[in-house]
């Protein structure tokens, strides 16, 4: 595998090549299966596969979850060295910003008004900023993204098509731990104990798809609200029922696999996300 810590370098690099199909994953490191679950479909489908690790101050909205992000870069060169990645990118914030340079701001098309966007403002003009700087590095042909983190999906295939890429935007499906919490870098942050309890957010998702039948939404959302009101040590933030292209808000369930339930919490000073497309 071979690294490059300069955008110039690994630009040179990729035109020196022949007609390679690019896959890029982009990362911010204290990789899990996650991630691996994306380099191998990306390794699958492609000839040439770029990973970046690089954790992007713009999309954070505070500075204490931006400064305990965890760092795992050895690791986390053994794990793609494992696997067969082609090249690694792992830049210093100035190779991609400019002195004082900001998040550009986005028009998302009506994606960005709710649920990450409206608990952490600027999100997503951070993760676009960055995104359209990596894309304008790599060229990649397909980018791979987890369903993990759907509305950042959602808005990174809108940012394409705004854009007039010729990207493919790829989803992988969430991969989860043995008690069903969605893998996340933040979960290294997650004390044994709330390790285990964060599995309620996967069980609440599961317990409305099983019950979405027997009850209306906001039945569902009161029981889940009543639940989570009942742990010390965790917080709801939102559950939202939603279309999963949209992400409009819904009143009943659709019957053509349309419906996501998103869902994120605090569990101790940790924050999670999560969700459930059915």
């Amino acid at each position: 595998m071979l690294i490059f810590n300069t955008k110039n370098d690994l630009s040179s690099y990729l035109s020196s090549l022949t007609d390679p199909l690019i896959g890029f994953v982009p990362t911010m490191g204290a990789l899990h299966d996650g991630h691996l679950a994306l380099l191998r479909k990306a390794k699958k489908q492609c000839s040439l596969v770029v990973c970046s690790i690089f954790v992007n101050h713009t999309q954070f909205d505070s500075k204490e979850d931006f400064n305990s992000y965890p760092n795992t870069l050895s690791s986390d060169i053994t794990k793609l060295e494992k696997i067969n990645c082609d090249l690694l990118y792992v830049p210093d914030v100035s190779d991609l910003y400019a002195i004082d340079e900001k998040a550009k701001h986005f028009n998302f098309n009506g994606l960005d008004p709710q649920m990450e966007a409206k608990f952490r403002k600027g999100h997503f003009d951070g993760v676009a900023t960055i995104i359209e700087k990596f894309f304008n590095i790599i060229k990649p042909h397909k980018a791979y993204f987890g369903q993990k983190d759907l509305q950042q999906l959602l808005v990174v295939k809108q940012l394409t098509k705004q854009l007039n890429l010729p990207i493919e935007i790829v989803s992988v499906p969430t991969i989860r731990e043995e008690n069903g919490l969605a893998m996340s870098s933040r979960n290294k942050l997650l004390s044994p104990k709330h390790l285990e309890t964060a599995s309620m957010l996967y069980k609440s998702l599961e317990f409305c798809k099983a019950n979405k039948g027997n009850f209306s939404i906001t039945d569902l959302k009161n029981r889940i609200k009543t639940q989570f009101s009942e742990q010390l040590e965790v917080d709801l933030e939102y559950l939202e029922f939603v279309n999963s292209n949209s992400l409009q808000t819904i009143s009943v369930f659709k019957e053509n696999g349309d419906n996501a339930i998103c869902i994120a919490a605090f569990v101790g000073r940790v924050r999670l996300i999560d969700n459930i497309i059915f």
